[in-house]
């Protein structure tokens, strides 16, 4: 895996573009200053515990017996349902109703940036390439600080592109990584066969 995919990846899967309107959602009776605090607080949590999933993604495996093939083969599944909702996103608001107390480490941290399928995914790259955890977390590290960003400034985005643009994004995303949960796939079921 080159430093450029593992980016991609990553990036797709904590769908920055795709958590805007669930974060201004969450949000909205938050002072913007305090909002800005909020986001980055949550973002370090959510970096901190992917960092931890990548560098014991290998123990994690070990220690419950899961090979790489299947992790693939999960994470692919996982991944391609991600694509899916991301495509044909539903059409409730998600968390109309949530309680007005500021959010903390749950539903901002995890599971909106650092998902089960981000975590799949460190532990596959972390077993996949043991060698290389310094690219993978320089990878991580990027699409954390790019994620931080557009999060901070999701009012803006907001406004410049419209509900509308931001959903054809997220849509274009959504097809990119089906591509990418495929691809997964196939390598895991190839490994499988290979054994």
């Amino acid at each position: 895996m080159t430093f450029f995919s593992a980016f991609i990846t990553l990036f797709l899967v904590m769908d920055a573009v795709g958590n805007v309107p669930i974060f201004l959602s969450l949000l909205r009776h938050v002072d913007v200053p305090r909002r800005k605090i909020i986001i980055l607080r949550e973002s370090l949590i959510a970096y901190g515990i992917l960092s931890a999933f990548l560098f014991g993604g290998h123990s994690i495996l070990k220690l419950f017996g899961i090979s790489t093939e299947a992790l693939g083969i999960s994470g692919g599944l996982i991944l391609f349902l991600i694509a899916i909702k991301m495509v044909f996103p539903p059409d409730e608001a998600p968390l109309r109703n949530h309680s007005l107390q500021e959010p903390f480490i749950v539903p901002l941290a995890i599971p909106f940036i650092a998902g089960p399928s981000t975590m799949a995914v460190l532990m596959l790259m972390a077993d996949n390439d043991p060698k290389h955890l310094l690219l993978c977390w320089g990878a991580l590290s990027l699409s954390s600080l790019i994620t931080l960003v557009v999060l901070m400034f999701s009012s803006k985005l907001l406004k410049l592109f419209g509900h509308k643009l931001l959903a054809a994004l997220e849509r274009l995303m959504g097809m990119i990584l089906a591509t990418l949960a495929v691809q997964m796939l196939l390598v895991g079921i190839k490994g499988y066969f290979l054994l």
